[in-house]
């Protein structure tokens, strides 16, 4: 039997320390593919234009996941409303993330299927996200859960 999470809202000092790390990680990310202050600022922008409230942004969840005895094992970023179209109909995962003591423990697959949930309950039909195409865990992850590549972006570095 795999996992169970229960999904709860954020406190700030939760917010504070997921708001960081969140930016660090996305830069990281980027990295090879456009300079880390470049990076950093688009992850800025994104938060600003996103989460222009942190946790009292109306329409979007900041959630951690906490596994049966109580301990947080992960986070997610709901937005209620397709970042693209604003439309109700597909909620979006800004986020999703487990922290590296419960991975590959089944807690990712936990943490979607409560987040589906969650989205479902709100009036979603669909839900997507987005995944750097070097993740290959996640996106083996969000296969095995039913999802399906709806778009694809490639690049070449030229120097």
């Amino acid at each position: 039997m795999g996992q169970v999470v229960k999904l709860r809202d954020m406190r700030q000092d939760e917010y504070d320390v997921y708001s960081d790390q969140q930016l660090r990680e996305y830069v990281e990310a980027q990295t090879g593919l456009v300079s880390t202050e470049a990076a950093r600022r688009k992850a800025l922008r994104d938060r600003e234009q996103f989460l222009p409230h942190g946790l009292a942004t109306e329409r979007h969840r900041l959630l951690v996941a906490e596994n049966s005895g109580g301990e947080v094992v992960g986070a997610v970023w709901l937005g209620l409303d397709d970042p693209r179209s604003k439309s109700a109909e597909m909620a979006w995962i800004f986020d999703i993330r487990v922290d590296p003591a419960h991975r590959r423990l089944g807690y990712g697959a936990a943490i979607l299927s409560a987040v589906e949930e969650l989205a479902r309950e709100a009036g979603a039909l669909r839900l997507g996200l987005n995944v750097f195409g070097h993740n290959a865990p996640a996106i083996a992850l969000y296969e095995r859960s039913g999802y399906e590549m709806t778009t694809q972006q490639m690049a070449k570095p030229l120097r």
